[in-house]
């Protein structure tokens, strides 16, 4: 069977290794999986025999977010990236046919992860991302075999000022406070999103800030965004339940926080260590989304850490 050249940073850092992959498992594939009546977009990686690596993404993003991280992981581990119902290139039900709760999401990606055959995998979880994955992991602790967030929280010190709005639509959900949030689900906003507390604006790349705004911008696309921020109350009622989990099952965690995050702050990362003695916490100059600017440096972490933890 004929197998094509992937010329890219996986690979080379393959042949540098005298890894044994093949380039054509390097190769990041677009693909669709029907999960009940949502149509759920992946980029996916790497040889299915290997170690699972699911990334999920949060907001204002989209798998795209891990288009620079894949190829790092490929040439070891199968990495899987879903787009979530809302998101990216999922095609999922309008308002009405589908809850976007969080407790939805979830039931979602977990379906999808049994179409997958994903019965244990590492999970890499950011902002959304993350309570979606501590609902996974609570229903099926059997299944993780580690942990990696960036900005993605599990505790309330963690939580920014960025939140004050939010929270008061979560205390009163009147209409007046959705529409004073109606600045969120924006292009500016996003824009805004990638670029707070970062020192190097040209480090992030605008193909990013384009593609998530379009997104964004689609028809009832706004209102989705609406419904999961007022939803989100739901995942900070149950940071006890996911801290509970994290005592129990010390699972291996490594947090990469952006520390000048305008939402998740520092001490949300570092509560970890209450919980997980061994978590390795690191941080980086730099904002929400930090694997724009960050990308090799935390990508390099993510793969020491796998390789240590993950067999």
């Amino acid at each position: 069977m004929k197998r094509h050249t992937f010329v890219g940073a996986a690979t080379l850092a393959a042949l540098a290794l005298g890894s044994s992959a093949h380039a054509a498992d390097l190769q990041i594939r677009h693909k669709f999986e029907q999960v009940g009546d949502v149509k759920v977009f992946y980029r996916e990686a790497g040889d299915p025999g290997a170690p699972a690596v699911l990334l999920l993404h949060g907001y204002a993003a989209s798998s795209f977010m891990y288009r620079n991280l894949i190829p790092m992981l490929a040439d070891k581990y199968h990495v899987i990236a879903p787009d979530l119902p809302g998101f990216g290139f999922t095609e999922a039900p309008p308002r009405g046919q589908y809850a976007y709760t969080f407790e939805q999401l979830a039931k979602t990606i977990d379906q999808f992860t049994v179409q997958l055959k994903l019965d244990r995998y590492a999970m890499q979880v950011f902002d959304y991302g993350a309570p979606i994955g501590w609902r996974l992991a609570v229903a099926h602790p059997e299944r993780v075999s580690a942990i990696i967030s960036q900005n993605g929280n599990a505790y309330e010190e963690g939580l920014g000022a960025g939140w004050a709005p939010i929270q008061k639509y979560w205390n009163e959900p009147s209409q007046a406070n959705r529409d004073a949030l109606r600045e969120f689900p924006t292009p500016a906003s996003i824009q805004w999103q990638y670029l707070e507390g970062v020192p190097d604006h040209t480090l992030v790349a605008p193909d990013a800030i384009a593609l998530e705004s379009y997104l964004v911008s689609r028809p009832g696309n706004a209102d989705v965004q609406l419904d999961l921020l007022l939803d989100y109350a739901s995942n900070v009622q149950k940071y006890p339940e996911f801290q509970a989990y994290f005592r129990k099952y010390q699972p291996p965690l490594l947090a990469v926080w952006g520390k000048n995050d305008p939402f998740f702050l520092p001490a949300g990362a570092e509560a970890w260590k209450r919980d997980i003695p061994s978590a390795d916490v690191r941080f980086y100059d730099t904002g929400h989304l930090a694997l724009e600017t960050h990308g090799v440096e935390i990508g390099a972490v993510i793969r020491a850490f796998l390789d240590e933890h993950v067999k």
